[in-house]
């Protein structure tokens, strides 16, 4: 017998606030049944926002700066790492258009932004904050925010201003 729609409204419910491994165990422990369908639910919604913000891109904008206000981050943080994120899509798209190729020459060029930054590579800044799988940017206090901007912009107008084709004059 399917459990009662109200029953799977709240499971539901639950799995949006779910934040610690702990809430996740206990959600494993539902029977087969009501995770399916749990699962379908959850499947179903997240690809409705994700066509929602293929119609509408600011929507996925407004989703990241719930996510970090529901983390904690103060305003002034969010505004910066916002804008961090507008630059990096700037300057991966100047690359883009100079015949950078994604991926590894992406890392090799972000690598060297890093080091003439910080002295070091975003892995090694990565162990200094003994972060192990988590996103860098999301640990940088606003100076490190700022500087990472002011780099990549930076990079951005020199390789406009000269020219810059290709990984090697990049």
């Amino acid at each position: 017998m399917p459990p009662p729609l109200e029953l799977i409204q709240q499971a539901v419910l639950r799995i949006l606030i779910v934040q610690t491994p702990k809430e996740y165990s206990a959600l494993f422990n539902l029977s087969p049944l009501l995770r399916l369908s749990l699962f379908k639910r959850w499947l179903a919604k997240v690809g409705y926002e994700l066509v929602q913000e293929i119609e509408d891109p600011e929507l996925a904008t407004k989703r990241t700066r719930a996510i970090y206000r529901a983390k904690g981050y103060p305003e002034a943080w969010i505004e910066k790492r916002m804008r961090g994120i507008e630059v990096r899509e700037t300057l991966t798209g100047e690359w883009k258009m100079r015949g950078v190729k994604e991926c590894q020459e992406y890392s090799i060029l972000t690598a060297e932004i890093s080091k003439a930054t910080f002295g070091m590579t975003p892995s090694e800044y990565q162990k200094s904050k003994e972060l192990k799988r988590e996103n860098l940017r999301d640990h940088m206090n606003d100076l490190e925010l700022i500087f990472t901007l002011l780099g990549e912009a930076s990079t951005t107008e020199i390789a406009k201003n000269r020219d810059a084709q290709g990984f090697d004059e990049n």
